[in-house]
């Protein structure tokens, strides 16, 4: 397998990664627009962006384009994050062509019509309303915004449904202005894919377009503190951060690693303890996300709101005791969990085409996979236990709690602090 990578002039990136022996791929286009993209008043628009793509271009209907990629067994789709929108198509080796070009021509020729954006309307207020009723997703919203108060990083993706209801035309279209350049997008295939072929189409199609500049994040700043919204729900819904490392900081395999161990399965400390010995919880895990400036890791689970006290107590224990006992054999089992996620996922052209465009964002080259292993193998005892006691010592903390939360005690009383 090879990956070969490109850049045009006005800097649009092409890569891509042949599969030998696949007769489909998977191809995309990868912009650095998401959420903490947004401006205040801007909140929620990129999802609505990414919405509207697929309403309607110069030249396509809606349906014109479902009905372009269907008509060949493919299958195209798109999502948005906090730090970039992704539209992408499966086809056949035949049809990479077709799906580039419905790919570009709902990025460069949208046309927003104002029926259509009602419509699309009133289908994200209905995911809004969705996200609200599923405690153990907008929590992590609530989560988010805690950790990093007034700022991009901690806006919810969908936006506010105020937001939402007034967004129009001009605002559709200057996001588009500001965020959608060709050197703010990479275009990313693996599988059944002609590097040269798909050069010289991009070519064609992006190499008139003038490069507009990359746009710079607000700096993202911890803050943390606790939220607890009440309701009358059969569980208490709990999710615990520690402000951890980005994505280019060299402690993020630790990171990665530890979260692992701690709650990253059923062979987990998190599982094993809370879950398997005192029947606290179906469900608890952990997880290390990562942004260019700031991570998380995070800690989720469900339970009675009776429990809510012992199962924080439980938790905090398994934390600090990580950074005295953590063993060997854990460590092992953790970097064998993440290597296999990692090959495993090269088996999917479409998980090859979304790391090769996610690698190229984070460090404009693509990483062999080797290195990527050696960096986790690099990951010993005592570095996941001085991680762990970071976390349980220093790190800053965030903490929400949606349900029967009476007895939930605050960030304070459990001997957590907030970012000074």
């Amino acid at each position: 397998m090879t990956v070969e990578l490109q850049r045009l002039s006005n800097g649009l990136r092409i890569v891509t990664e042949h599969m030998p022996g696949l007769e489909s791929a998977s191809v995309g286009l990868w912009v650095a627009a998401g959420g903490r993209n947004e401006r205040p008043e801007q909140n929620g628009i990129a999802h609505f962006l990414e919405h509207m793509a697929f309403k309607g271009t110069k030249t396509r209907s809606a349906l014109q384009i479902a009905e372009a990629i269907e008509d060949v067994g493919g299958y195209i789709n798109a999502y948005t994050s906090r730090e970039v929108t992704a539209y992408y198509a499966r086809v056949l080796r035949n049809d990479v062509s077709l799906a580039v070009d419905v790919l570009a021509d709902i990025l460069l020729n949208p046309v927003f019509h104002a029926r259509e954006i009602e419509v699309e309307r009133g289908v994200i207020l209905q995911e809004i309303g969705q996200a609200l009723d599923t405690p153990d997703d907008v929590i992590f919203d609530w989560l988010q915004d805690v950790a990093y108060p007034d700022q991009p990083l901690g806006r919810t993706i969908l936006g506010p449904a105020e937001r939402i209801k007034a967004f129009q035309r001009d605002d559709l279209a200057t996001f588009v202005q500001e965020h959608y350049g060709p050197d703010q997008m990479i275009l990313s295939a693996a599988g059944a894919v002609d590097h040269a072929a798909l050069v010289r189409q991009a070519e064609a199609l992006f190499g008139h377009l003038p490069a507009r500049g990359t746009t710079e994040h607000v700096e993202a700043r911890f803050g943390g503190g606790d939220v607890r919204r009440e309701k009358a729900l059969e569980q208490a819904h709990v999710a615990l951060a520690f402000e951890g490392p980005g994505y280019r900081d060299d402690d993020i395999y630790v990171s990665q690693v530890y979260s692992v161990a701690l709650g990253g399965g059923m062979s987990s400390r998190l599982f094993q303890e809370i879950r398997e010995k005192r029947g606290l919880c179906y469900t608890i895990f952990s997880q290390a996300g990562a942004y260019a400036d700031t991570g998380l890791t995070t800690i989720y689970a469900g339970t009675g709101g009776d429990e809510v006290p012992e199962l924080l107590r439980l938790t905090l224990d398994e934390i600090s005791r990580s950074a005295d006992d953590m063993s060997l054999a854990e460590v092992e089992r953790a970097r064998a969990q993440m290597k296999a996620g990692l090959l495993m996922g090269l088996e999917s052209p479409s998980s090859r085409a979304e790391r090769l465009a996610r690698l190229l964002q984070i460090w404009d080259r693509i990483p062999e996979i080797s290195e990527t292993v050696e960096r986790i193998d690099a990951v010993d005892v005592a570095r996941v236990r001085a991680f762990a006691a970071h976390v349980a010592q220093q790190a800053p903390a965030a903490l929400a709690l949606y349900g029967p939360i009476e007895t939930a005690p605050s960030l304070e009383a459990l001997g957590l602090h907030r970012a000074a």
